[in-house]
């Protein structure tokens, strides 16, 4: 069997107090594990989800542990567009997280490109 590439893609905000998208980020890193575990993993925070890594630092953040083990073994990475629109671009780049802008849409910075995920093999999971 070869090897599976699966690209998790955070999309969901990090709204204060929002037990949704806690469940959605949780969900959305213990899958990033899973296949991390069995294949090549990639997490991409895109859209207002570049507002997560910042939540995502605070050890007390209920998904902190499973984002530290999925750094550890999973490629991280943030939309350079949507960091800036979202003004996540300071928070992405104090956690350390490489942003990747090769979608050049119009009216934008430029954003992650699924397409070149797809086109790299990827299979794409949206949380």
């Amino acid at each position: 069997m070869s090897e599976t590439k699966t690209a998790i893609v955070i999309l969901s905000d990090p709204a204060p107090g929002a037990e949704e998208s806690v469940g959605r980020v949780l969900n959305a890193l213990a899958t990033a594990w899973d296949y991390g575990q069995h294949g090549e993993a990639l997490v991409l925070f895109q859209g207002a989800g570049t507002r997560w890594p910042e939540q995502l630092q605070d050890t007390a953040h209920p998904a902190h542990a499973v984002y530290q083990a999925v750094r550890e073994k999973v490629a991280v990475v943030a939309s350079g567009g949507c960091s800036i629109a979202f003004g996540a671009q300071d928070s992405v780049a104090a956690a350390g997280i490489e942003t990747v802008s090769s979608n050049q849409a119009p009216g934008t910075p430029g954003v992650a490109s699924l397409r070149e995920l797809t086109d790299q093999g990827y299979r794409v999971l949206t949380f």
